[in-house]
């Protein structure tokens, strides 16, 4: 990378996640100036319920923030601020007071699981995705707004009265900062909601009645490079221009620099989330991938096609937290490389449904295979190996759907640390993959885009400069050999999909 200027611009990205809240300040070549990350619990109050505490959220936010601005002269460096955030986790809270009428509801719940079959049963499904890209299913926003204003008390009669507001995390965070002055999120995020038309990408008044929930308590749409306001002098001392707001995944197919139609990137994080640039079309999927928005800039939207699995890194945190097989996550590189093959061990990590390309919130997880001589290392192998036999599930979609075959991918995430997984994506994938010199591409996407806003880029051609690969990985298997693994996966997914559960 270019050598960092003295006095050079800097760029705050807020990251909120899912498993933490983070804040990184980069310079202008992508080069990390300061971060600091605090980690966010998960709640589980029944079978199938994923909570988190939005207060909590805004708290540790705000204490990264700060911490990141605390050093000498970069607050006044600090040129302007771009948002990343966990899409679809849901936050309704008093208009006057900032206050959240219950828990953030995350992308992971399953509670409203039950709304969605009684929606399509009723013939909904196909009106939603024509007009949202996404399907009717619990992990995106709209049943959880339903779900507060239904079972909160007093809460549906207050946002008829217009004293709720409703946001997924980006909005929440945004009207914080301004201290309430602004209530808005951006294209990205809103197209992940079920309320959004992401062909003329406004809110829809015919979803809106659909799923019996208030347009005033919606927030206003922007492009995801905006002005989305400036930070309250009090928070920081001194105020700075919010740039950007864009969804966690597509900021990182931002920060990976997939500008071009076809290039695609796989993000493995709590979840797996790979997502194929389809530029200004919204290719409607035939094999149960989303449409969404990649990203919306001077009003002009580029779409993706999009694989959502739900579970990704969260299984080796289970593995580590809930079965104690190892102490720290990174132990599982050296778990699985003491075996020279799974011997016929399946982890199949559904821990909260299936997620695409079978959109199944019933099904639960499960290990097969298992004999007298399994150990950890076999089901730390087979947890790491189900990264790459869930990617190759979503890239056999998209190429269905689109014709394109890609000659690389580029990955990102907390487990692309683990070249055994890595490696073994190339191979099962038979494509090579890139990982990029920066790691941290979902805080570098939000950051590029604000400086985008800011004139630190004049345009994307110059954040695409900024990228570099770090490491390539070759395929060092055989077709067959990858396809014989593969077809063991199909047989342990099909036996879940087969069971009533």
């Amino acid at each position: 990378m270019k050598s960092s200027k003295l006095n050079a611009p800097l760029l705050l990205a807020i990251d909120q996640g899912t498993s933490s809240s983070r804040a990184i300040l980069f310079n202008a070549n992508a080069q990390t100036v300061a971060q600091h990350q605090i980690a966010l619990p998960l709640s589980y109050p029944n079978s199938g319920w994923v909570e988190q505490d939005a207060e909590q959220i805004w708290r540790d936010t705000l204490q990264c923030c700060q911490r990141v601005l605390a050093g000498a002269k970069r607050l006044e460096a600090t040129v302007a601020i771009g948002i990343a955030n966990q899409r679809e986790t849901t936050v309704v809270w008093d208009k006057i007071s900032g206050k959240p009428i219950y828990n953030a509801i995350v992308w992971q719940d399953r509670r409203t699981a039950d709304d969605c079959q009684r929606l399509q049963a009723q013939g909904h499904e196909t009106s939603v995705n024509e007009k949202t890209g996404l399907r009717l299913d619990p992990y995106f926003s709209a049943t959880k707004i339903a779900w507060l204003l239904d079972h909160v008390d007093d809460a549906r009669r207050q946002a008829e009265a217009g004293e709720l507001l409703f946001g997924t995390i980006d909005s929440f965070l945004l009207w914080h900062l301004t201290d309430g002055m602004v209530h808005a999120t951006d294209r990205s995020n809103a197209s992940r909601t079920l309320l959004l038309n992401i062909h003329r990408g406004e809110w829809d008044d015919e979803l809106l009645d659909l799923f019996d929930i208030p347009r005033s308590m919606l927030p206003q749409v922007f492009d995801n490079v905006a002005d989305f306001g400036m930070t309250a002098a009090h928070i920081f001392g001194s105020s700075i221009p919010i740039k950007a707001m864009i969804g966690d995944q597509q900021a990182a197919l931002v920060g990976q620099a997939c500008f071009q139609q076809g290039m695609v990137k796989s993000t493995y994080g709590t979840g797996c989330f790979m997502l194929m640039n389809t530029g200004h079309k919204a290719v409607r999927s035939t094999h149960r991938l989303l449409t969404t928005i990649a990203y919306s800039i001077e009003g002009e939207c580029h779409y993706a096609l999009e694989g959502s699995i739900f579970v990704a890194g969260a299984a080796i945190q289970w593995l580590r937290d809930g079965l104690a097989l190892f102490e720290q996550a990174s132990d599982t590189e050296a778990l699985a490389q003491q075996l020279d093959d799974n011997q016929g061990v399946y982890f199949v990590p559904a821990l909260t449904g299936l997620g695409a390309p079978y959109w199944r919130p019933d099904v639960r997880g499960a290990i097969v295979g298992l004999g007298h001589d399994t150990g950890s290392a076999h089901i730390a192998r087979a947890a790491l190996e189900a990264q790459a036999y869930q990617t190759r599930d979503l890239m056999t979609a998209m190429r269905s759907d689109t014709g394109i075959t890609q000659s690389v991918m580029r990955v990102d995430g907390g487990l692309v640390v683990n070249q055994f997984v890595c490696q073994f994506l190339a191979d099962i994938l038979q494509t090579p993959i890139d990982v990029p010199a920066v790691t941290e591409a979902t805080a570098w996407g939000a950051a590029s885009l604000a400086g985008l806003g800011a004139g630190v880029f004049a345009d994307l051609d110059g954040i695409a400069e900024q990228w570099q690969k770090q490491q390539h990985y070759a395929v060092h298997m055989s077709n067959q050999k990858a396809d014989a693994l593969y077809g063991g996966w199909q047989q342990a997914v099909q036996s879940l999909l087969s069971e009533k559960i």
